[in-house]
Parts: structure tokens; C-alpha cells; sequence
């Protein structure tokens, strides 16, 4: 009787430790598909696109999308568990690595458009949501160019990035630069020198250029001076980022991801917009 009483007990407490497992890897899912279908729009450039530029959902994060810069000619890679032209063969730690400090398995490292001098700021939790999600998506094989770089690869973003914590909810500026950060806002709203670096010194102030399928768009000015935000309420920030229509309802260009940011919670909109209206004012570039 003691036996089965033990025996009992034993498979109570695995039932129960795999129940907190199976939720906390749900807990993880969720998170990951907000951010990645939300504030972080990894799909923005990875999911694979027409002729005309339109998104293909069916193909998922399968890549291919090109990015024709003077600098360099870069393909957004497939980043779905395909063995043969995804990340199928990487371990998390891994696609993690590469995600957060622009390192491949293979030792090579990855150039621009990647966001990675924003991504190194990914919490841990937050980077192993992404991953969850990720490593959860359907297999597409697609196989996508080799990219090529008219200029050098930095051997790498910087030191190994240690431990990251998520800002608290609460302390609204923070948890706003936070997500503004992991959004990578400021990679396309911060004007770039003539060697293509950003001018952190001026950062938030536009002005870069971008052609596509959609003709030119100019980055707007998010710091709160007159020809950026000063004059915008928090409504009119918030419908901007979401539906792509400026304060007057005319339209806005591409590339802003509108149909990820339109899923941004109410309560993350309003620690972006928080983190924005205490920038440094900044004018435009001319």
C-alpha cells in the first residue's frame, strides 16, 4: 500500500510539473506571437511578397523580400523551421544568438537591414517568446539569395550580451523605450550620415528615404517639435501607428508596418507614446 501510495504520488507530481510546463511554454507562445505579430513586425520584412509587393500570409516568414541599397543588396532570409533553407537546423540558443547579437551558427555575421544594434536590447524573456514562436511556425521551403555587401561587416555588434530584464509596465518612459527599441523605430526614423550610420545625436528626426513597390516615402519627425508631434494628441499618434493616416487623415507610405502595429495593446501604445513625447526635440533634416 505504501508503494502504490508513493507511486501515486510520483505520477501527481509529474502530471503537475508537466501541466506548469505545457503553461508556461503557452504563456511563452502567446507572448511571442503579440510581439512578432505586434510591436516587433519581424514579418514586415520577412514574409515573402508578390511582384507587387503585397504579403503572401501563406507563405509565412519564408523571406525573399529584396532590399536594393547602394551600400548593399540584402535578402530577408527565411526564418521558418525549414531543415534545408530556413533555421530548421538551428538550436534556440542558436536562433536566439543570431537574433539578438547578428551572429549565424556558422560564426558569420549578419549585415543590415537587420535591426541587431536595436535587438541586443531584447529582454531574455522576451527574446525566448520570439524564439517560441518561431521554432512553432510552419516549415516553408524557400530558398532566398545570398546577400551581397558593397561595404565591411563589422566582425560583430559588440560584447556578448549578457542577462536582460523587461523594464516594468509601470514606469511608463522606460517600458516605452523599451519597445520603441525592440520596434526599431529609431532605425528608420533617425537620419543616417553619408557612410549610412545613424545620427543617434539626432535621434528620432526622420528624414531617411525609402523607395519601393509604394514610389518614395520620407520618415516622419517623432520628437515633439512643430513639424514633428508637438501638435499630434496621443489619439492621433496612436491612429498614425495603427491605420497609417496622419493627423490631417491623409495616407502614410510604406515601409511602417501598419498591419502589424495595429495589434499594439492599448497599454504599450500609450508607454510608446510616452517614451516619444519625451525625446529631445529635434528639426528635420533638410
Amino acid at each position: 500500500m505504501k508503494l502504490l501510495t508513493t507511486m501515486v504520488l510520483g505520477a501527481s507530481l509529474a502530471a503537475l510539473q508537466s501541466a506548469a510546463l505545457h503553461a508556461q511554454d503557452g504563456t511563452l507562445l502567446a507572448r511571442g506571437k503579440y510581439l512578432m505579430e505586434g510591436p516587433v513586425a519581424c514579418g514586415n520584412c520577412h514574409m515573402t511578397r508578390g511582384a507587387q509587393g503585397q504579403p503572401l500570409p501563406e507563405k509565412g516568414l519564408s523571406g525573399g523580400m529584396l532590399f536594393d541599397e547602394p551600400p548593399f543588396k540584402a535578402y530577408a532570409a527565411n526564418i521558418t523551421p525549414d531543415k534545408k533553407t530556413g533555421i530548421g537546423n538551428w538550436s534556440e540558443a542558436q536562433l536566439a544568438k543570431a537574433i539578438r547579437e547578428g551572429i549565424r551558427p556558422d560564426g558569420s555575421v549578419i549585415g543590415p537591414p537587420m535591426p541587431i544594434g536595436f535587438y541586443r536590447s531584447i529582454s531574455d524573456q522576451d527574446l525566448k517568446a520570439i524564439v517560441t514562436y518561431l521554432k512553432a511556425q510552419p516549415a516553408v521551403a524557400n530558398p532566398v539569395p545570398k546577400s551581397q555587401y558593397h561595404m565591411p561587416l563589422p566582425p560583430n555588434y559588440g560584447p556578448p550580451v549578457g542577462k536582460i530584464a523587461t523594464p516594468p509596465s509601470s514606469n511608463k518612459v522606460k517600458y516605452g523605450e523599451y519597445l520603441a527599441q525592440i520596434s526599431h523605430c529609431m532605425e528608420c526614423h533617425t537620419p543616417r550620415d553619408a557612410k549610412g550610420m545613424l545620427q543617434l545625436d539626432q535621434l528620432g528626426a526622420g528624414g531617411q528615404n525609402f523607395k519601393g513597390p509604394w514610389g518614395e516615402s520620407v520618415s516622419a519627425n517623432l520628437t515633439p517639435v512643430a513639424e514633428g508631434l508637438k501638435n499630434w494628441s496621443d489619439a492621433e499618434i496612436a491612429a498614425a501607428i495603427r491605420t497609417g493616416k496622419d493627423n490631417q487623415g491623409y495616407p502614410l507610405k510604406p515601409p511602417m508596418g501598419f498591419a502589424f502595429y495595429e495589434h499594439i495593446s492599448e497599454s504599450d501604445m500609450g508607454a510608446l507614446i510616452a517614451y516619444l513625447r519625451s525625446l529631445k526635440p529635434q528639426k528635420s533634416p533638410h
